[in-house]
């Protein structure tokens, strides 16, 4: 699937789509809300509908026998089957935690890593540019168990670590691996955006603790459904115990509409391609392709901004050689400017480089608004390219870097 920014579109595909909202409008594009697959959910009507009696899941307990006591059964047939038809993530020999999205996950993981009793906390790093996320939920408790370090390019200190390895990375968008790799380190993987509509699956992720998320997966945020895949049994007993402690379990009428709509997928799943096919993958894949052909169509007309490019590999999904469409374009200009202030001067809000231990000349947009939203910043983004054209970084267009 060749995009068309290379292929040489002609002119008029390079102009945004007309919108209907006021042209006044402020437009968030800070945050990461996966509205734009409402219309495919839409679309299957009463297949994802679930009907919960009165009497229904009373009990904090789901199954006293597993480790993760409140996970629905049903739930966990539901990930075990999506994993394996999409090949994205092993399952076999794993423990499934449940939780509050996976930034619960992420905090019950660290503190089933961490050693209560060591003199000094565990440092916590990541690669930049890193998910914004992971500092301000470390710092925010202010733990004794841990402690942000931040960018794992420069971390040299001695002793046990912990490294989040996000992949596909957020805001970037590219595929990662552990970068420290020193003795005592251990490794959390955040796979949020490893599925075949933002990226090519290209093996099955194996990994000793992996998280996952219902609201990237399928666009379901506001279920507040997350998992994670957890090979020490230890370890997945210490994470439920956090959640046990943090919020005593996670809620089941989320999960039984998380299984519904998973189960749901899956199915879909088995009619890949085909003349009568639902798979919720295509749909959104071609939505996200789209979306990056507008933009990268805007972009290459600008003498200083600039997005990251990416290979074509063989999806394993899908058979074919795909190309990866991220939740966000991490925008790049060459020239000292503060994206994030620029893009508030034409009321469009973004989320600075700086946020990410990167640089203010890079800011994160998120690839998930609206479709009107969207549109509308195309157009304003396109003015600004035109403008800084015409007349260098220079007037009232400039916001310098401090």
């Amino acid at each position: 699937m060749q995009m068309s920014s290379s292929d040489g579109a002609p002119d008029n595909q390079n102009k945004p789509t007309e919108t209907s909202l006021p042209p006044d409008s402020i437009i968030n594009l800070d945050h990461g809300d996966p509205t734009l697959f409402e219309p495919y959910w839409k679309k299957m009507g009463d297949k994802c509908t679930l009907v919960i009696g009165g009497c229904d899941l009373m009990s904090y307990f789901s199954d006293s026998s597993s480790i993760c006591w409140f996970l629905q059964p049903q739930l966990g047939d539901a990930i075990k089957g999506l994993h394996r038809v999409v090949g994205n993530a092993v399952t076999e020999g794993r423990h499934i935690v449940v939780g509050t999205g996976s930034t619960q996950l992420l905090m019950a993981a660290l503190y089933a890593l961490s050693t209560p009793s060591a003199s000094h906390p565990v440092s916590l790093v990541a690669a930049a540019p890193y998910y914004s996320g992971y500092k301000d939920q470390a710092e925010f408790l202010r733990s004794g168990l841990y402690k942000w370090e931040g960018d794992a390019h420069t971390f040299d200190k001695d002793g046990p670590y912990i490294e989040v390895v996000t992949s596909p990375n957020n805001p970037d968008g590219t595929i990662r691996e552990a970068v420290v790799n020193l003795g005592e380190g251990k490794l959390v993987y955040d796979l949020a955006y490893y599925w075949p509509q933002y990226t090519p699956i290209t093996h099955p992720s194996d990994h000793d603790i992996m998280l996952f998320t219902f609201s990237k997966c399928t666009g379901h945020a506001g279920s507040r459904i997350g998992w994670a895949l957890v090979k020490d049994k230890e370890v997945a007993r210490k994470m439920t115990e956090y959640m046990q402690i943090s919020s005593i379990g996670v809620s089941k009428e989320s999960q039984l509409r998380a299984a519904k709509i998973l189960g749901v997928l899956t199915e879909g799943c088995q009619h890949f391609s085909t003349a009568d096919s639902e798979n919720f993958f295509e749909y959104s894949h071609r939505i996200m392709r789209e979306r990056w052909e507008s933009l990268q169509n805007v972009v290459k007309n600008s003498k200083i901004f600039s997005l990251p490019k990416f290979p074509q590999d063989h999806c394993n999904f899908t058979g074919k050689y795909t190309d990866s469409n991220p939740a966000f374009a991490w925008l790049h200009s060459k020239e000292d400017i503060d994206w994030e202030s620029l893009l508030r001067e034409h009321k469009i809000i973004g989320r600075s480089g700086e946020r990410f231990g990167a640089d203010p000349k890079y800011v994160r947009i998120s690839m998930f608004s609206p479709p009107e939203a969207f549109n509308l910043f195309l157009e304003r983004l396109s003015a600004i390219i035109d403008n800084t054209n015409g007349n260098g970084v220079g007037g009232e267009e400039r916001s310098i870097v401090k």
